[in-house]
């Protein structure tokens, strides 16, 4: 078969919206866009009409083969991202947590074989920053020059995963010399390891007690806390999984002051409620991510800061451990639940449905905070989140005026439960090309979108 596909018929979609155009793909790359004819071609058409062209997905913020203190995520690269790719996603950036024992470099060593060897579609990797050792320092930049150019640190978790206040200061120095991008969970884990103390000790030990030791104000008390160490450190900074109100006033305030600060926001936190901590027979475990799931007032909080480019990226923060045999590890005791949830697969199309069928953003807002935005804050654009002359064919087809029925039984992620359970989402993803190869086709993976280590590891651009 010819190495040389042309799409025609259909709306290619960019951050200023769609317009009409056929686009030209050879060996892998977008070589034209615009009003195009076969002529004499050799190659393979395929009929887009009535559908539009988005980027394939970029999501910057997946957990895959990743243990949290007592469990590991149930999707590995493979399952992870051949469910990525059924949901339209083509590029991910996972976090490769720091080992015990294990240096930052080991730990993402480690974690970048089982991608290389696993992974279904393109794949960059986040750092994780979790213990500080002599010669951290210097690490940073060889990660930076292999292409590992973003790392995480974590506010909450003490005694596993939280560092402090003096030790991000000297992340935030040493990264901001590098051109490297911090991302940081801001929650503050010691108020919240007190007030879930308190909570067991009154009898509070189902599903509900992890929302309510986690009150809006510990996350902006961290974001604000976090801002002012990028200030005093004179380095960007990135908030991961905003949720609440208060840290979008916060990050829209330092942005507006001149100073370098980036959030996302994940689909969970654009379409649920807190209501379901409360379910009867432990179903709330399902939702026992964090941050958790918050009311009402916030969730309009977050469109509006996509909407402002106050918040530019909608992330999965796809983390998940099965409700039968993971989460119910916490059932006498809610500090025990796996903290996490799945939703690499649903992540576009609730987004698009939540987001641009039910006109709190537009399509070109919806392009930018999907793909275009993850794919130049992380170093990927102009190769990721576009469709356009030198990039990579990576394409989601889109059917707007279809429909996507979300359910376990029906879905590629390996877990036995999803936060959309039985909601229909207007839109339906009828293709995925990855590099010019159709990966998904119908909701199915095709023998491409089958084959582990199709992925390749990309060497990212320090953008910090």
């Amino acid at each position: 078969m010819s190495d040389t596909i042309l799409f025609t018929g259909g709306r290619v979609a960019d951050e200023s919206g769609a317009r009409p155009a056929d686009v030209l793909v050879r060996d892998g790359i977008v070589v034209a866009v615009g009003d195009l004819t076969v002529g004499d071609l050799d190659c393979r058409v395929v009929d887009c009409t009535g559908r539009i062209l988005l980027p394939g997905g970029v999501d910057v913020h997946t957990h895959l083969e990743s243990g949290s203190f007592t469990q590991k995520t149930s999707d590995d690269f493979f399952t992870g991202t051949r469910a990525a790719a059924v949901g339209g996603t083509t590029t991910i950036v996972d976090y490769a947590s720091q080992l015990p024992g294990l240096t930052i470099s080991e730990s993402v060593a480690r974690h970048a074989a089982s991608a290389a060897e696993k992974a279904v579609i393109d794949y960059g990797l986040h750092a994780c920053v979790s213990r500080l050792y002599n010669g951290f320092d210097a690490e940073l930049s060889t990660l930076a020059a292999d292409g590992i150019t973003s790392l995480k640190t974590y506010l909450a978790y003490r005694g596993t995963l939280m560092i402090n206040d003096g030790e991000l200061y000297r992340v935030l120095s040493r990264a901001g010399t590098t051109g490297m991008q911090v991302c940081v969970h801001a929650e503050n884990g010691d108020v919240i390891d007190v007030l879930a103390a308190d909570l067991v000790s009154r009898g509070v030990r189902g599903p509900e007690g992890h929302l309510l030791s986690r009150p809006p104000s510990t996350e902006a008390e961290a974001v604000a806390r976090a801002i002012r160490i990028s200030r005093m450190a004179e380095a960007p900074l990135y908030f991961v999984h905003m949720s609440t109100q208060e840290s979008v006033d916060l990050i829209g305030e330092a942005r507006i002051s001149g100073w370098p600060i980036g959030g996302e926001t994940c689909t969970h936190y654009l379409s649920l409620g807190p209501e379901a901590y409360y379910r009867p027979d432990f179903e709330g475990a399902k939702v026992v991510l964090t941050p958790p799931l918050r009311e009402e007032s916030h969730r309009h909080a977050l469109w509006r800061g996509l909407s402002s480019g106050v918040l530019g990226i909608v992330s999965s923060d796809h983390c998940p451990y099965c409700f039968a045999t993971q989460k119910t590890d916490g059932r006498d005791d809610f500090r025990d639940i796996p903290n996490g949830g799945p939703g690499i697969e649903h992540r576009m199309i609730v987004t698009y449905s939540e987001g641009v069928h039910s006109g709190r953003i537009d399509l070109g807002k919806y392009v930018s905070v999907t793909a275009a935005e993850p794919a130049r804050r992380f170093g990927m654009f102009p190769r990721k989140g576009i469709i356009a002359p030198g990039a990579d064919a990576d394409i989601a087809v889109l059917d707007p005026d279809g429909s996507t029925h979300i359910s376990a039984a029906g879905q590629a992620q390996n877990i036995d439960y999803t936060l959309w359970e039985g909601v229909t989402a207007h839109g339906r993803l009828t293709q995925v090309w990855s590099r010019g190869e159709l990966v998904v086709e119908d909701g199915r993976p095709t023998a491409a979108g089958d084959r582990p280590g199709r992925g390749r590891f990309l060497l990212r651009k320090a953008v910090g």
